[in-house]
């Protein structure tokens, strides 16, 4: 069995890779875009960057309290409103060397929990009153370890913006099948061998735009769950019950 520290190192070397591929594969769609479009792949790449970067920066201001409010969570502000619950995520914030986040229970009988904030600055931590009802003591903490995992290594940051360059890519993809469609780009004549060899290019860009968002998702999906792997590894380090976990 792989030791604890190796599988967090191995889980970090992975997303490292998978973050890597999903930026060339996402300058690979702004240069599809501009192949269809306007017949120039920089230009695209360009256009792609801009979309993404704005986008990332619209969904990161989105904030803790924009997330909390539309689950309708309530702060705990003082260790006397759930002794438990302050007293463990406390705990567990020391032990991942972070700020404690902020705690907040949603009234919610399924049992759930999630962390959210773009750094452990501004960090926050949530759980369902289902959880808090169904789960053990020890199985709470390893939730919340889980959780604090998660803002200990960035986790929400890195979520974010995989969302945002995916919805990004979504939106190049129909906007290119748009243009296209009304008779977008500029196809200018050209000798036989060279109107063929740009025919071919075309075509594969064509092709690779239509099929960008499902491989977006699957390469989201992919950073998703190894990054929740990393959360379970580096939990079961914080609580020192991996059973619980």
């Amino acid at each position: 069995m792989m030791l604890l520290h190796a599988q967090i190192e191995s889980n970090k070397r992975k997303t490292v890779l998978l973050v890597g591929l999903f930026l060339l594969f996402f300058a690979a769609v702004g240069a599809a875009f501009g192949v269809v479009t306007a017949e120039d792949p920089v230009t695209g790449i360009v256009i792609a960057s801009v979309i993404g970067v704005a986008y990332v920066l619209v969904m990161t201001r989105a904030g803790t309290q924009v997330v909390m409010a539309m689950n309708r969570a309530r702060e705990i502000k003082s260790e006397d409103e759930n002794p438990f619950l302050w007293n463990t995520v406390e705990a567990l914030s020391i032990a991942a060397r972070v700020p404690m986040p902020k705690v907040y229970i949603i009234d919610d009988p399924s049992p759930n929990a999630f962390a959210a904030g773009m750094s452990p600055q501004n960090a926050a931590v949530a759980v369902t009153t289902g959880l808090l009802d169904r789960l053990n003591r020890q199985e709470i903490e390893g939730v919340l370890a889980h959780e604090v995992a998660h803002i200990q290594n960035y986790d929400v940051r890195l979520a974010t913006t995989a969302v945002a360059l995916v919805a990004v890519v979504g939106i190049l993809s129909d906007l290119g099948m748009r243009l296209l469609w009304h008779g977008g780009g500029s196809r200018r004549r050209r000798s036989n061998r060279e109107s063929q060899g740009q025919a071919i290019v075309y075509l594969v860009a064509l092709v690779f735009l239509l099929l960008s968002p499902l491989i977006a998702v699957f390469l989201q999906l992919a950073i998703s769950r190894n990054r929740e792997y990393l959360a379970d590894a580096s939990g079961a380090e914080l609580c020192r019950n991996p059973g619980a976990l």
